[in-house]
């Protein structure tokens, strides 16, 4: 992916959002080229506000490659959590979730036994009849 940006200098023909936010030239092998594309600027600003480019930077670099990716979609979703919801972050948003879920599941409950009481209360669902009363013995 980062092969896109590069050119025939040693820098990115567009810096990645993470170089450009802090306003620096994007070399190559850039830890955050591969993560944070020139498209997605807010994303990096997000990160930057809670955990700090450098903090940012360090774990990527203490972190095998293939890693990378997952670690920095974990970053942004909390950094974006934490701009939406300061005090609780992502567990705030997990915590409604699960909330919402109990509740839907009450509701459900409630519907399957109401079904349950409008069959048993309806008499004509007790009845099945075994022959149709006006059949003749299956001739038409």
């Amino acid at each position: 992916m980062a092969s896109l940006f590069w050119s025939s200098s040693t820098s990115y023909k567009t810096p990645c959002a993470a170089c450009k936010f802090l306003r620096r030239k994007c070399l190559q092998g850039c830890i955050f080229a591969p993560h944070f594309p020139p498209e997605e600027p807010q994303k990096f600003a997000n990160v930057h506000k809670i955990f700090g480019a450098s903090n940012v930077s360090k774990l990527l670099n203490e972190l095998l490659p293939h890693q990378r990716d997952d670690a920095v979609g974990s970053l942004a979703y909390e950094a974006e959590a934490r701009v939406i919801d300061p005090v609780y972050g992502c567990v705030g948003a997990i915590s409604f979730l699960q909330t919402q879920v109990e509740m839907l599941q009450k509701e459900l409950h409630a519907a399957h036994a109401e079904l349950i009481r409008y069959a048993y209360n309806d008499p004509q669902s007790w009845f099945i009849p075994t022959s149709v009363p006006w059949s003749t013995n299956g001739r038409v």
